[in-house]
């Protein structure tokens, strides 16, 4: 009988299957395009949130939320599908993964920066290359650059890190991480500490509530169109934005308003407003630093 996962609506995970018998399901290009492929596919069907991946010759690594509950129903389109595949491309009937999917639940953002960090660190923990950035099958390369997202959530964890400098640094600093630190559960491992054990399962087992439905609102927040936030905010202030000079401590301050409002009322991230040409002079970032500054303010 298998074991209930500690899981809740919303809960963050790391989760990893592995070739059976550690056979290397993923060895070449192909396979790997076709697992890309496939994660993204699995991703917009079933409208979970992926943080980080990491595709291996013999496993693969991802950084998950359980969206809406439907983490189960994500690992299971996409270990069948890339099945299927292997199957068809290499022969046989047998198992293709050593388990349905292995998934922890992660305690909170500490963690779950450990957790991305740890994740994007394993091509080098291999000695497949020296820079984890240099690895083309990993979701490292993608953060804070305008390369196709494969099916991540960039902007969550540009925020999460809230600079390029932070991911390199938190990455590196995981490098002499053999395995991340867990809890023994009742109902499975945690990526946390002790006390972090009873909130879990008391989340588990709450199916409604005042928090969730805060959670499922956040996630299905209506964000303005770009055009309408500008065109507001210039008639809100009387002015033209291709006419304020940003040199000047009014336009800096007014720049950095505009700023709060692109991420928070159109949830583009930084790397998207930094394309806009009232920002083309700052780095991404410059742009994490300015919004929290002007936050605190």
């Amino acid at each position: 009988m298998r074991r209930a996962r500690v899981t809740y609506d919303g809960a963050f995970h790391h989760g990893m299957n592995r070739g059976y018998e550690g056979r290397p399901i993923f060895e070449g290009d192909q396979a790997k395009h076709v697992f890309l492929e496939l994660l993204e596919k699995s991703v917009r069907l079933s409208q979970t949130r992926v943080l980080a991946y990491c595709i291996m010759d013999n496993h693969y690594h991802l950084v998950l939320e359980n969206t809406h509950g439907r983490m189960s129903e994500f690992f299971k389109r996409l270990n069948g599908e890339y099945g299927t595949y292997y199957r068809q491309s290499h022969g046989g009937k047998g198992y293709v993964f050593q388990n349905r999917y292995k998934s922890t639940l992660i305690q909170d953002d500490s963690y779950l920066v450990l957790s991305i960090a740890y994740v994007l660190n394993n091509p080098v923990k291999a000695r497949l290359v020296k820079d984890f950035r240099e690895y083309p099958w990993s979701s490292a390369s993608l953060y804070y650059s305008d390369k196709p997202l494969g099916g991540v959530d960039t902007g969550f964890v540009e925020e999460l890190f809230e600079t390029r400098d932070r991911i390199n640094e938190s990455v590196r600093s995981a490098i002499g991480i053999e395995q991340l630190p867990t809890v023994k559960t009742e109902m499975g491992m945690i990526i946390g500490g002790q006390d972090f054990i009873r909130v879990a399962i008391r989340k588990a087992d709450r199916r409604t509530g005042r928090q969730s439905m805060e959670r499922k609102r956040k996630r299905d927040m209506y964000f303005d169109p770009v055009g309408k936030i500008l065109m507001e905010f210039e008639q809100k202030h009387g002015i033209r934005l291709d006419r304020l000079d940003y040199g000047t401590l009014h336009g800096k301050r007014l720049r950095s308003e505009l700023l709060v409002h692109l991420k928070e009322r159109s949830g583009l991230t930084y790397s998207r407003i930094a394309r806009l040409d009232y920002f083309a002079d700052l780095s991404i970032n410059s742009l994490g630093s300015l919004y929290h500054r002007f936050r605190k303010k």
